[in-house]
């Protein structure tokens, strides 16, 4: 007897528990069958808990019929009593690479709604399909084993979790389940488009009669030896790493250097991935030549790494680090993709971000201290907070200066569907 979907769904939102009492759930929702699909299933099942969920809905104003479209999938979910709001995409219309940046204008819409209404938790409907042509277009990019792994059931951010609970389900299975609802959907004339590399291949699986099934097999193969990988990083930045607020690691090099290559290379590429702010890992090669090179100094993906007093010293380079921003009274900045900074209501207008320069006083290395955050009005600099250098008068102005880079040294690690 096959188990309804409704119970398959409940099963696949376990595996992500804890959630909070009364859940809050956003789900981002195109109107097409696999979102339509989730949206109802997510409302179902954060009902049940006292909770609800909220349809988001990005019009991207690529096509002219975009806002008609995002209106009538409010009103579908409208009409089923589930909270809807649309995020519209502003500024002009890409020339190229339409999808890459539209899908980047889509992740930046829904996180920020989720940060600005405490929501927890993002659901995407990606589906066994998707799963499968990510597999395909990854292994045709040369992709290693992270991309080949395919995309991972969960997935931590500064603002909320990114969840994918369909990734197991068939695209069929969830269409067939909306039809018994009773539901319409829109069709996204860009799925059927030959000129998107991904309809490409969906069109190719289709021709060639592979198996979806199959590929998602191997995808989970893969992600479980990613998993184990992880983990085993996890441990080594573990016990040789020191994280320091300020925004630079302390290393102990020989844990590292006894290390499997493919684990000490993944450790680096997380060290400066953290450190450096940055969103990626740098290229495969560039991390070969700095880990062959360990007791030299180097420089890699915006960060040096040079040896300090028996350790290895972790920290962003100077020459690269943003230009001051402008910082408003209540409102948090985001600087150097490392810091997050809010000034205080009652701070003077005119303040900005930036790098401090060097020079101050404490035990801190010389090295780190030239990209600290640091304050400055028109009259030069204010405050370097880590070094507790502040002008007399000036000790209330920042709220709040915290270290959160985009990609933390370790995670919850990849999930596999």
């Amino acid at each position: 007897m096959s188990v309804p979907l409704e119970a398959q769904f409940a099963a696949a939102l376990e595996r992500f528990a804890p959630f909070e009492a009364a859940p809050l759930l956003a789900v981002g929702v195109s109107g097409g069958s696999d979102s339509l699909a989730l949206a109802l299933l997510a409302d179902r099942w954060a009902r049940e808990r006292g909770g609800r969920a909220v349809g988001l809905t990005v019009d991207h104003r690529l096509r002219p019929d975009s806002d008609a479209e995002a209106a009538q999938v409010g009103a579908w979910l409208g009409a089923r009593g589930i909270e809807h709001r649309i995020l519209v995409r502003e500024g002009p219309l890409p020339a190229r690479n339409v999808q890459e940046t539209a899908r980047a204008a889509r992740y930046e819409l829904l996180e920020a709604w989720c940060r600005a209404n405490g929501c927890l938790h993002l659901l995407l409907a990606h589906h066994r399909e998707d799963q499968a042509e990510t597999l395909v277009l990854r292994l045709g990019r040369g992709s290693g084993l992270d991309g080949l792994a395919g995309m991972a059931a969960v997935v931590e951010r500064d603002a909320c979790r990114i969840l994918r609970p369909l990734l197991a389900f068939p695209r069929a299975a969830l269409a067939a389940w909306l039809q018994a609802e009773g539901q319409a959907w829109i069709e996204d004339p860009s799925n059927r488009a030959e000129r998107f590399a991904r309809v490409r291949v969906r069109s190719a699986l289709a021709a060639a009669g592979a198996s979806p099934a199959r590929l998602l097999l191997a995808a989970r193969n893969l992600g479980r030896a990613r998993a184990a990988l992880e983990a085993e990083v996890d441990a080594l930045l573990g016990r040789s790493v020191a994280l320091d607020p300020a925004g630079f690691a302390l290393a102990d090099p020989d844990p590292l250097l006894g290390a499997s290559e493919e684990v000490r290379l993944r450790a680096l590429a997380r060290l400066v991935t953290t450190v450096g702010g940055n969103e990626h890992p740098p290229r495969l090669e560039r991390l070969e030549r700095l880990a062959s090179r360990l007791g030299e100094s180097r420089t890699l993906g915006g960060c040096r790494v040079l040896p300090w007093r028996g350790r290895l010293l972790v920290c962003r380079e100077p020459a690269l680090v943003e230009p001051p921003v402008a910082l408003e009274p209540g409102r948090t900045v985001r600087w150097d993709g490392r810091f997050l900074a809010r000034l205080a209501p009652d701070a003077p207008r005119g303040l900005r971000l930036g790098a401090a320069g060097g020079g101050g006083p404490g035990a801190m290395p010389g090295p780190a201290k030239a990209s600290l955050p640091a304050l400055f009005d028109l009259e030069g600099r204010v405050a370097v907070p880590h070094l507790r250098l502040c002008r007399e008068g000036s000790e209330s102005w920042l709220a709040a200066l915290v270290w959160k880079p985009r990609r933390k040294l370790t995670s919850a690690g990849f999930t596999v569907a």
